[in-house]
């Protein structure tokens, strides 16, 4: 949608916000202005006590007659407190009526709004069932941005009840994408109950925003195969992943329980993918990895280089860095903003690992 027409659309809900509370704002002014006027012709006051006058006299304050009142003084108060309960009674039955015609809701959609248009590198979840409940919490202890879109009024209400902001629509229509911030989101998680739907989203997201990550689930291999084609970045299966869990829980305790520490720390695993082009690889081709230093100027540890179908563990001081490769990088934040710096033009792309 054209910005023009979104700040037509603004304006436009904006008057007809403001349109209810105008004869209501017109009326009390009327009722102060004639009110001061009255004081001013009988009784002679300057302009701030004729005001002060109204005033105390209007909201019923009573602090005391500014000077003692002439009898047409005093009938100028007795006209000001009629039309000060004039006022107040049509305004009650104004904010009355507007309760009961879904004004005040509208007000709240439409700071709802406001606040999805503010929000970046944020993390769209779709869905919030089951899996989308254990998605929402792990991101929460990374203390990253969520917002949920979800359909279902009972989990709308439990996403809620955990502080999360919930936007209520159908993931699978692009304007609904494009209100939740597809285009400044860090990146787009569906797990909805439907292997259909899933595609739905993944198909919709990937036509109006490329270069998105988005990881979707899926309850089968056919499904994730027909997702993985739609363009997700990531497909997983929570059957599969659970059973690798379990499996590596049996063999490999020592290596879970590490990745558990490591999902609850500040630390976190990416993929450096340098670039094929020798011309962006000239600072780093032909040099070991003790000339380049880059664990030691960066902070971050260099655990493995992927070259093809092979991966080096640990690799030596002595082995270079060649275009295609993909270095496994684990560190804080700043540490892997400082180590994806010293590569410079030679990244191609980065993967989060977790």
């Amino acid at each position: 949608m054209p910005r023009r027409l979104k700040a037509s659309q603004r304006r436009r809900h904006l008057k007809l916000l403001a349109r209810p509370w105008v004869l209501p704002v017109m009326a009390l002014s009327a009722v102060i202005l004639s009110g001061a006027i009255g004081y001013r012709i009988t009784e002679g006051w300057d302009w701030g006590d004729c005001l002060w006058m109204v005033l105390i006299t209007i909201s019923t304050i009573g602090y005391g007659e500014v000077e003692p009142l002439s009898q047409a003084g005093r009938l100028v108060t007795v006209l000001i407190i009629a039309g000060g309960l004039l006022v107040v009674q049509l305004t009650i039955q104004r904010v009355l009526g507007l309760s009961q015609s879904g004004y005040f809701r509208q007000l709240r959609e439409i700071r709802f709004h406001r606040m999805l248009r503010r929000m970046h590198d944020h993390v769209i979840l779709c869905g919030y069932g089951r899996i989308g409940k254990e998605i929402a919490e792990q991101l929460l202890l990374e203390n990253v941005e969520i917002l949920v879109v979800e359909v279902d009024p009972k989990r709308q209400r439990a996403a809620k009840e955990r502080g999360l902001q919930v936007l209520h629509a159908d993931a699978t229509l692009d304007e609904t994408l494009l209100e939740a911030g597809l285009e400044r989101c860090r990146s787009l998680v569906t797990a909805l109950p439907s292997n259909a739907a899933n595609l739905y989203v993944i198909l919709s997201a990937k036509s109006l925003r490329t270069n998105c990550r988005l990881i979707a689930r899926a309850d089968s291999e056919e499904a994730a195969s027909k997702l993985e084609l739609a363009g997700a970045s990531v497909v997983v299966s929570p059957y599969v992943a659970g059973g690798r869990v379990m499996a590596a829980t049996a063999l490999r305790p020592i290596a879970v329980d590490f990745m558990d520490l490591l999902a609850g720390s500040d630390c976190e695993i990416e993929e450096f993918r340098l670039s094929r082009d020798p011309l962006l690889m000239s600072h780093l081709s032909h040099r070991s990895l003790a000339e380049l230093a880059l664990d030691r100027r960066s902070g971050a540890m260099l655990l493995a280089i992927r070259d093809n179908a092979s991966l080096n563990a640990n690799p030596s001081a002595s082995m270079t860095l060649a275009p295609g490769q993909m270095l496994v990088v684990m560190g804080s934040k700043d540490q892997l903003t400082a180590f994806r710096r010293l590569l410079g033009e030679a990244l191609d792309t980065v993967e989060t690992m977790g």
